[in-house]
């Protein structure tokens, strides 16, 4: 098949990061391929033009902050032994006086696999990493507690400070 060793030796450093790859890619969990800025206000309820009650954007039990954030691109992808690996490009401020800034946040990520309640979160080390002043930011760490499977994933990525949402994944199917 193979006329010398040297098209042997290439052929082999085509196919076998390939292999590796394909490998890789099944022991994943759960992969996220951008991402989802929140709105802290989900809604308001009656036809009032200025509501006096609103419903509050909660996703799984974990409450919004106070303000808008818009997040241009996020990455992730988690493995079955719960380690995760985050990328996030501009998570910023969408909304009042610090619009645009990174308020100094630091943020870790939730993993939530359940549908309904009751939630488990599973998360990164909660004293999260910073955000640069352009709103990028990564993960690299174990999720605890380790997920066993993920039928239904939810990615969070929230504010170490007071544990609200900043932004979702949107998973890759």
């Amino acid at each position: 098949m193979f006329k010398n060793a040297r098209t042997y030796l290439l052929f082999l450093g085509i196919v076998a990061p390939l292999c590796a790859s394909a490998d890789d890619d099944s022991q994943s969990l759960a992969k996220f391929k951008g991402g989802i800025g929140v709105i802290p206000v989900s809604s308001a309820p009656g036809p009032a033009p200025t509501a006096a009650v609103v419903n509050r954007n909660i996703v799984r039990g974990v409450q919004p902050p106070g303000q808008i954030w818009v997040i241009e691109d996020l990455r992730a992808d988690v493995k079955a032994d719960g380690s995760i690996r985050v990328d996030g490009r501009g998570l910023l401020l969408g909304g009042g006086n610090g619009i645009g800034g990174n308020a100094n946040a630091r943020v870790f990520a939730t993993l939530i696999c359940e549908a309904v309640a009751p939630f488990i979160e599973r998360n990164t080390t909660l004293t999260g990493v910073a955000l640069e002043a352009d709103g990028d930011f990564h993960i690299d760490d174990v999720l605890t507690p380790a997920p066993a499977d993920c039928a239904s994933p939810v990615l969070l990525i929230r504010n170490a400070a007071n544990q609200g949402w900043f932004a979702a994944g949107i998973p890759k199917r």
